[in-house]
């Protein structure tokens, strides 16, 4: 079985993504921002470093989804592919960060890996405010994310908003993350465990 969590920046999708692996005791996968080459450019200069970016992710989603699908086990990934191409990509295009031509060109290169993989059995999308972002990026104190501004989170939420209502490749869970602290609540974390299990259940 393979589980996608997605959702913004500062959403919760890498700690929640742990705490359903431990519980499951499913694989994780992670997304890649240790290792990212990209990150810290593109933060410091998105214009010049958005493509790069945008390309390292996608090869590295086709990659992790590969993997997911040969292992042959119950795995939960941390971000989808979909992401990059429905959200992040065209928002840098829209904001003239991603010239045309790059923009035309990643997604080409994400249509044929789309029409090559399989969606996940189950996304689980953790909606937040845009206040609830801040703060968690805020806690979180990664020194390249200082430079995110409330616009940038305003529209990647918008465009997420408009991807999940058009979201029709399977099944989804959407969780409201601002009335749940699945993180230092157990009694909220049960709750979300309670709506997995029963899209879990009405998989089989």
């Amino acid at each position: 079985m393979h589980i996608a969590v997605a959702g913004n920046i500062g959403a919760g999708k890498t700690t929640l993504t742990a705490l359903l692996a431990k519980h499951y005791q499913w694989e994780a996968h992670f997304e890649d921002v240790v290792d990212n080459p990209y990150l810290d450019d593109f933060y410091n200069q998105m214009e010049r470093w958005s493509f790069n970016l945008q390309i390292y992710f996608l090869n590295s989603r086709y990659k992790q989804i590969l993997q997911i699908r040969k292992s042959g086990k119950n795995v939960i990934q941390d971000r989808t592919i979909y992401e990059d191409a429905h959200i992040f990509a065209p928002n840098l295009h829209a904001m003239g960060l991603m010239t045309n031509r790059d923009f035309e060109n990643y997604s080409g290169l994400f249509e044929l890996m789309e029409s090559l993989v399989q969606p996940p059995d189950l996304l689980i999308y953790l909606r937040s405010s845009i206040p609830n972002l801040v703060d968690q990026i805020h806690k979180r104190g990664r020194d390249y994310e200082n430079s995110i501004s409330i616009d940038y989170l305003s529209r990647l939420n918008e465009r997420y908003e408009a991807w999940i209502q058009s979201y029709n490749k399977g099944n989804l869970l959407v969780i409201d993350v601002d009335k749940l602290n699945f993180v230092d609540s157990p009694e909220d974390l049960g709750l979300v465990i309670n709506k997995i299990d029963a899209e879990i259940n009405g998989l089989f």
